[in-house]
């Protein structure tokens, strides 16, 4: 089965790509992007970024898209976490 391939538009103006089920850091890190993290279970919130309108926490999701073959990400930030 050919695997398809998922385009991930980051802040910084830069494309990647991924497939179904790829690590959000990893991802993120090839376009020169840091989400922020915190507990990484899920629990604090500090990773989470909003993907196509969508809030998603980075650490506990895989990428996934069900219809969209283009994901915006952009980063949520929070005056708690901000220094």
């Amino acid at each position: 089965m050919k695997k398809s391939f998922i385009k991930i538009s980051w802040p910084n103006n830069i494309e990647t790509y991924a497939s179904e089920g790829d690590d959000w850091f990893l991802t993120a890190e090839k376009a020169g992007i840091e989400i922020p993290t915190g507990c990484l279970t899920g629990s604090c919130g500090a990773c989470e970024i909003d993907v196509n309108g969508e809030t998603v926490r980075a650490c506990v999701t895989n990428i996934k898209s069900e219809k969209e073959k283009n994901l915006n990400v952009s980063l949520t930030t929070d005056p708690f976490w901000e220094n």
